[in-house]
């Protein structure tokens, strides 16, 4: 089972404030959608909050230390190590071999030593923020594809949409 991430990173390392992205790039949410689709996703309940909803397709497994926080149409977990066991039946029952961890700093901090894989969209930008995804270790961690995209000036970042395989 390959366990991913995906994760959208300014220069600076921000990958939000406020609870909020920094930026909007409809063409990071279309690859976002084409990655995590038919997959289990674990995300902090902070970061499910930011996104609103269960999104269609894929199970959300929230993680959250708040024994009386539900949602309708996630799972519920209070532990990392139940939102494992979780995601990978849920994605045995999908006959998918990845796991997607989605979000936010403290999730992607934690799930950093099990992953196999990061969907880095690299913003070509820096940004205020309070929430930072942890340095990549490039001793750990290769390159192994990259597309870069121009931005719009002040509206849309340039960015580029690269994947990590870990050595």
């Amino acid at each position: 089972m390959n366990v991913s991430m995906i994760v959208a990173v300014a220069e600076n390392g921000a990958i939000g404030k406020d609870n909020k992205m920094l930026w909007h790039i409809p063409e990071d949410f279309k690859y976002f959608k084409a990655v995590t689709m038919g997959k289990p996703m674990i995300m902090g309940r902070k970061t499910f909050e930011s996104i609103g909803k269960p999104l269609p397709g894929r199970l959300s497994i929230v993680v959250t230390r708040d024994e009386n926080w539900s949602c309708d149409g996630v799972l519920v977990v209070h532990d990392l190590e139940s939102a494992w066991s979780a995601a990978f039946a849920e994605a045995r029952a999908k006959n998918t071999d990845e796991v997607m961890i989605v979000g936010g700093a403290q999730i992607y901090q934690q799930a950093m030593p099990k992953a196999d894989r990061i969907y880095y969209t690299e913003v070509h930008r820096s940004y205020d923020y309070d929430a930072a995804f942890p340095a990549l270790d490039k001793a750990l961690w290769q390159e192994v594809s990259r597309e870069t995209h121009a931005g719009d000036g002040a509206e849309k970042p340039a960015y580029s949409f690269v994947v990590f395989e870990r050595k």
